[in-house]
């Protein structure tokens, strides 16, 4: 067998980060090779079932909107759909599907298989080859010698890899998977440093053993939303999932085995997620709480087996089990596994450069679990970015960066390799500043071009793009021109509880009042109705990212000025430019976040915890000298 192998780029990992990485440089042209422990497991959700929720929908719609793969996998294999936060404006409506775990798995593959310029090699990475710091390549467990002239790490959680269940460890990257010893030593002995975090997963549940008629019921809807701009709506079954409540007898019994959980027991170290607790840090953090919601949710379309969100625990099993059955529904309950705690080795993101090189080992990328995140789709953004930004560096050209105002990719980048991280890091709205310019029906208008332009999204893309946009202009400039007359309208408006018009008023106006849309408009205004029926193809989805784009109008362009005033601060270079250690006018410690950091402008120094507005006052007056 050859054991040199020569490509462009080598993804070590195929979970969700690595699929999207490698998927990424080979669409872009780079010769690329995925390293993969099994084959069969590629883009495993290790935990939930689901994509999306909360500002991760936003993220997968703009892997999307980049090229990327991740919504077509959801919405081709989604036994279950909803969109979040439908009672706040629609910046942060948030798209989450449940999925078919083995669908998912099965569609990943034929993506992969697909992909012309990629390979995949099932190994496993044993150590990472430099020379004069610059990567070039990696030797695995089984001899193999693969050359690089970029490599993605995208390990996930088995990089030293330690199971939990009660006071039994076990080494494994997941459940019934070897952990990857040795490589992270080959990474941290080039002088990147590494740390430990924690996550966890819930108990699975057989669904035959569950009284279903003492659970509520939580469907889905079936309306015209999805996650991909292209392709096919859900073709897959859609199914309900379900709610129930942990009570008093279900804490009492967890709570007298907590000298048993490794979270307590000073078994752990490492530092779990804050937002998605175990049951029993729950009971700890909250400990007035009689009750907490529990969702059970189908792990596919045709299997018996269920996922308990909201039940994630590193206890002993028995005890697992035993707290289930004084849940109502659950009293017969039999269980597939029970939950467990995983600790793994990560590497501080603040040693990359926001295109997710090393700043210290020329050619070497990280992305996903790896850079302390959790969740495939930050794992997937980080994954593309990653890819293109390595496909690039192959063809010697500039790095691709998205920015806070363009993507929520580009706040996650940023807040990792400027804040880094002392928790597992997760999406939240709460996070971007600019949520009204990120909204999740607008990731196309965003993102496509700028895709089209690096060579990721195809033709195809960019086409149905163009025709969306033009749809929308046309809808917009009709709605700014179309005048409305009192006596046409006044008695409609009465009846719905909004102010009577007193003279003609353009239907633009009209719709920036909370009580009117389009779908009441149109039945008011007969012109209006013949041209919103006149779009052919996905004709809901460009007529309310038309509604909202005139709605918002004023907030929107509101918030594209305070973005060009930071761009600004983006703009002005003082990478190299400053010797902080000897700059007394700043505080100590914005001295030492600042010398850690070398940030290269002065946008991103302003958002290193610890550097004050002042401080960056200071540096304007310093670079004005």
């Amino acid at each position: 067998m050859m054991n040199h192998l020569k490509y462009d780029v080598l993804v070590i990992g195929g979970g969700h980060a690595g699929c999207e990485a490698a998927t990424a440089a080979a669409n872009m042209g780079a010769k690329t090779c995925l390293v993969t422990m099994d084959m069969n497991k590629i883009a495993q959700m290790s935990c939930n079932p689901a994509v999306g929720g909360i500002a991760k929908g936003q993220i997968v719609r703009e892997i999307d909107a980049l090229g990327g793969e991740m919504a077509h996998v959801t919405d081709a294999t989604a036994i279950q759909f909803r969109m979040l936060n439908r009672s706040k404006g629609p910046a942060v409506w948030s798209p989450r599907a449940q999925c078919d775990r083995m669908k998912f798995i099965g569609e990943w593959r034929r993506v992969l298989d697909r992909t012309p310029l990629l390979d995949l090699w099932q190994d496993q990475a044993d150590e990472l080859l430099v020379e004069n710091g610059e990567v070039t390549g990696v030797k695995t467990i089984w001899g193999a010698t693969l050359h690089a002239k970029c490599v993605v790490i995208t390990a996930g959680t088995f990089l030293n890899g330690l199971m939990h269940i009660g006071r039994k460890m076990v080494p494994g990257g997941r459940i019934a998977e070897p952990a990857v010893a040795h490589f992270t030593e080959s990474i941290t002995k080039h002088g990147i440093r590494h740390n430990r975090m924690k996550t966890g997963t819930p108990v699975r549940i057989d669904k035959r053993s569950v009284d279903f008629s003492l659970l509520e019921i939580q469907d889905g809807e079936t309306d015209f939303h999805q996650f991909s701009f292209m392709g096919p709506h859900r073709k897959l079954q859609q199914l309900p999932c379900w709610t129930c409540y942990t009570n008093e007898e279900v804490h009492a019994t967890l709570e007298a085995a907590l000298d048993d959980s490794p979270l307590y027991n000073g078994q752990i170290q490492s530092i779990g997620p804050r937002y998605c607790p175990s049951i029993e840090t729950k009971l700890v953090t909250f400990p007035g709480k009689s009750q907490h919601p529990l969702f059970l949710e189908p792990e596919g379309e045709d299997t018996n087996e269920m996922y308990l969100n909201g039940f994630s625990s590193s206890l002993p099993m028995d005890v697992q089990i035993e707290a289930l059955r004084h849940i109502p529904a659950l009293r017969e309950v039999k269980v597939y596994r029970p939950g467990y705690a995983i600790e793994y080795d990560f590497f501080d993101p603040t040693q990359l450069q926001h295109s997710l090189e090393s700043k210290i080992v020329k050619g070497l990328f990280f992305a996903g679990q790896v850079n302390g995140t959790t969740g495939y789709e930050e794992a997937g953004g980080q994954g593309t970015m990653a890819g293109i930004n390595a496909a690039i560096r192959c063809a010697g050209g500039e790095p691709f960066v998205l920015h806070r105002d363009e993507a929520y990719i580009g706040v996650l980048i940023d807040d990792l390799v400027t804040k880094g991280v002392d928790e597992p890091y997760r999406m939240f709205t709460s996070r971007a500043e600019y949520r009204i310019l990120l909204r999740q029906d607008d990731a196309d208008a965003r993102l496509t071009e700028k895709a089209y332009l690096l060579g990721l999204a195809k033709r195809e893309r960019y086409d149905w793009w163009l025709k969306k946009k033009s749809e929308m202009e046309n809808i917009e400039q009709f709605c700014r021109e179309w005048t409305v007359k009192p006596t046409a309208i006044n008695g409609a408006l009465e009846k719905l509880g909004t102010t009577p018009l007193r003279e003609g008023t353009r239907v633009a106006d009209l719709l920036s009042r909370p009580q009117l849309n389009f779908e009441i408009l149109k039945e008011l205004v007969p012109e209006l109705k013949a041209k919103l029926e006149s779009i052919n193809e996905r004709k809901e989805e460009i007529v309310e990212a038309t509604e909202i784009r005139i709605k918002y109008k004023g907030y929107i362009e509101r918030e594209k000025m305070v973005a060009e005033k930071m761009h600004r601060l983006e703009n002005i270079k003082i990478k190299g430019r400053f010797d902080y250690s000897e700059m007394q006018q700043l505080s100590t410690e914005a001295r030492q976040k600042l010398a850690a950091i070398n940030p290269e402008t002065l946008a991103q120094a302003s958002r290193i915890s610890g550097v004050s507005p002042s401080d960056i006052n200071v540096m304007l007056v310093l670079l004005g000298r």
